[in-house]
């Protein structure tokens, strides 16, 4: 993890003085006013703006902002046309008529998949240990709480900001221990669109690859009370470690299912 001097806070309207400060000072991060994305000296900003909480990249080219929305944008619309428990991820975590299995999303990142499960019923823990993105992911969910098309959906979500080999520790054995672990660790992706790009070179910028998916993995394994499941590309090869006991692929991403116990 490699929060350094390539990343400050920034904000443009003095209504956010406040909120950018408070920022600063606890990332313990330079703070900018209305920054010029071309000749900055940070590689990314963590910006506070009227429409949330944004991580932007710098640069002559940079891409826009990326943020955490789970009200508008792609996430409405796989909310609304997705395909609901026929998605290749409901199957994989065992979502099936009659059951909506409690999971641990280990590797949160944007909650993109965490939505996607508790929008199906589940109850969902997003485990993420970087402080950036913990702040991008409270920040998005402050605001779908406030909007009552999915608010309920937020209501069966809940960020953890530690470790998440640390925290799958005090799981294991546990009567309330989460029944899937789920698990999206930082590995090349083939998808390539821009938008994925442009995350996963920020994602990089402050987390770097997940050395320890390896480890990740025997930790969830050792957690989980029914299954423990790994998103992967879908040509990837995968973790190093026991064999998964099916495979789930789609057109660009795998799911490795590691069964331990039938879920009811």
């Amino acid at each position: 993890m490699t929060e350094s001097a390539s990343l400050a806070v920034e904000y443009v309207h003095p209504d956010h003085l406040s909120r950018a400060r408070a920022l600063s000072e606890q990332l313990g991060l330079d703070l900018l006013c209305g920054a010029d994305l071309g000749r900055c000296d940070y590689e990314s900003l963590l910006r506070v703006t009227a429409q949330g909480l944004q991580l932007q990249p710098t640069g002559r080219k940079a891409p826009g902002p990326v943020w955490v929305d789970f009200v508008g944008g792609a996430v409405a619309h796989r909310r609304l046309q997705g395909g609901g428990s026929g998605q290749l991820i409901a199957k994989a975590v065992g979502v099936r008529q009659g059951v909506r299995p409690r999971v641990a999303d280990v590797t949160a990142g944007l909650g993109r998949d965490s939505f996607v499960l508790a929008s199906l019923g589940c109850e969902v823990q997003l485990i993420e240990r970087v402080p950036v993105i913990q702040l991008l992911l409270a920040d998005g969910l402050g605001r779908a709480w406030q909007d009552p098309e999915v608010a309920e959906i937020v209501a069966r979500m809940q960020l953890i900001e530690t470790d998440s080999i640390a925290w799958l520790a005090e799981q294991a054995g546990r009567e309330d221990r989460p029944q899937v672990v789920y698990v999206d660790p930082m590995f090349p992706h083939s998808d390539k669109s821009a938008l994925v790009k442009k995350e996963m070179r920020l994602f990089r910028d402050l987390v770097g690859d997940d050395a320890d998916a390896g480890l990740l993995l025997e930790a969830a394994l050792a957690a989980a009370a029914n299954r423990v499941v790994v998103k992967r590309p879908r040509k990837a090869p995968v973790i190093p470690g026991p064999a998964p006991s099916v495979q789930l692929a789609g057109k660009s991403s795998r799911y490795d299912i590691y069964a331990l116990k039938k879920l009811v």
